[in-house]
């Protein structure tokens, strides 16, 4: 297991076999939201291709200790907040926390195993820092802790950045800067006048950016761990002085495999409000459905650019409808035939396919292209009357399988429990029978998630009073919305 798997690793610029540290399991770090604002579509494509990822890994056996970090204190929450206090600071990015998971929810991705925050990890930066100032690969200036990376030979590495640009004794202050502003980064911030600050061991002052995810990453993955995603504008400066500071101050490699998603951008152009291109979830869910948005998330190769485009959304649209007919088919099929041995073959042959391309750098076009030729296939013998009971219930098992990989089919949402309490899931739990809900129903809860991504929750309380009334009771989980039939209530 594993040996088959392969990755295009940015550190070394090669395809190479997935070999995790400790068989059976893996060590996986995503970079998460700076809270400072709601995520934007860009954003999206990025925990959507992680949540590929990590479903693929469990699909293959593997036991995933998933860590996403949560950005609440730099430059950008900071500045925005205009916060004086932890406290005042706190209070602002808790709602684009909580706007966070919430999205994260409607798009049906699996929640991480942790959600450490910077502002309660201090402890963890502070120690690591001490540790960087004790080796000396940093130095005090005007109250600040810079990191010099002239004593860190292997700088580069990753970015290939050429440090032979760098001016000698150049240092910034700043989270972000670009590629060509090479220079010594802060590890600790000097306070400022009406920002928040800790008192520390250290002096007085807040973290740089890049220190937060290496301590937060140790503390729960190990000092060395499998992999590190996040998206290629994290590469430089971010990702390169991660590396830096933790092999500095640990003395061992800080992440075997590094995968970074490329950018997305709208009718071939940079996402700009000023453009007026600029997206958040809530504006997609305007335009389609949450399916069919993590659909188009998730069907472009990681590694390549995707275009948002009003024909790329149509062109989505016609999937997600060719595969919910096919399994609107399957689930009325009510021939009682002998099992079809053809049938067989093509679900091996499409179970083969759909792994093999993913087990290719997660090659999600070759993976879909077996599901698609295999409906193809298929819908041939359900049009000829040769699909009886048992094959489509064969088949509706095998869609459920690999779903668990893609997240894309209807959320089964009926169980006759033996109570005899009707019950269902919005998160697309597998092995739940898919039947249900009427569609008035359905849409309602639907209208309710966009309601919620579009922050107007006083709708979203609305049209769970109306279910209510409905007698369908919704509950908000971590795995997504779960939903009871009750008895409903009397007037």
């Amino acid at each position: 297991m594993g040996l088959m798997i392969r990755f295009h690793n940015t550190l070394t610029g090669v395809t190479e076999p997935f070999v995790p540290i400790r068989p059976g399991e893996v060590g996986l770090y995503t970079c998460g939201p700076t809270v400072y604002d709601f995520p934007h579509i860009g954003n999206w494509r990025a925990y959507v291709f992680e949540d590929l990822l990590k479903r693929f890994l469990v699909f293959r056996g593997f036991k995933v200790t998933h860590v996403l970090n949560l950005t609440d204190v730099d430059d950008k929450t900071i500045r925005d907040s205009k916060a004086r206090t932890i406290e005042e600071l706190q209070v602002y990015t808790k709602k684009y926390i909580e706007a966070y998971m919430a999205e994260r929810d409607i798009l049906n991705i699996l929640p991480a195993d942790f959600y450490p925050a910077a502002t309660r990890h201090i402890p963890e930066m502070v120690a690591l820092i001490m540790t960087l100032l004790d080796k000396g690969f940093a130095y005090r200036k005007d109250g600040s802790i810079y990191f010099a990376i002239d004593k860190f030979p292997a700088y580069g590495r990753l970015s290939k950045i050429n440090l032979e640009d760098r001016r000698p004794g150049s240092r910034g202050d700043a989270d972000e800067y670009e590629k060509e502003s090479i220079h010594d980064f802060a590890l600790w911030k000097a306070p400022k006048k009406d920002e928040p600050f800790w008192d520390t061991e250290i002096g007085p002052g807040r973290p740089g950016w890049h220190i937060e995810c290496s301590a937060m990453s140790a503390k729960y993955l190990g000092r060395t761990f499998d992999i590190h995603c996040g998206g290629v504008d994290n590469i430089f400066p971010h990702h390169e002085n991660e590396i830096a500071q933790s092999e500095a101050a640990n003395g061992v490699k800080f992440v075997n495999v590094w995968l970074h998603c490329h950018h997305l951008v709208v009718n071939g152009q940079k996402m700009s409000k000023s453009k007026g291109n600029f997206y958040v979830l809530g504006d997609v869910l305007k335009k389609c459905n949450r399916r069919e948005i993590r659909f188009l998330l998730l069907s472009t190769h990681y590694r390549k650019m995707l275009d948002f485009t009003e024909e790329g959304l149509q062109q989505t649209k016609a999937a997600v409808k060719r595969i919910d007919d096919f399994v609107y088919e399957l689930e009325h099929v009510s021939r009682g035939l002998s099992p079809n041995p053809e049938i067989s073959r093509l679900i091996d042959t499409a179970r083969d396919g759909f792994v093999a391309g993913l087990e290719d750098d997660l090659n999600i076009s070759e993976a879909l292209a077996s599901l698609f030729t295999f409906i193809k296939a298929t819908n041939v013998f359900l049009g000829q009357g040769f699909v009886g009971c048992s094959d489509a219930a064969v088949i509706l098992s095998f869609l459920r399988a690999i779903d668990q990989v893609l997240g894309i089919l209807k959320p089964p949402v009926h169980l006759v429990a033996p109570t005899g309490i009707e019950s269902g899931e919005q998160a697309g739990t597998p092995g739940l029978s898919e039947r249900g809900l009427d569609e008035e129903v359905q849409r309602k809860i639907d209208e309710r998630q966009k309601a919620r991504a579009e922050k107007n929750f006083k709708r979203a309380d609305e049209i769970r009073r109306e279910l209510l009334k409905e007698g369908i009771l919704l509950e908000d989980t971590k795995d997504g919305v779960r939903w009871k039939r009750i008895q409903r209530p009397t007037s």
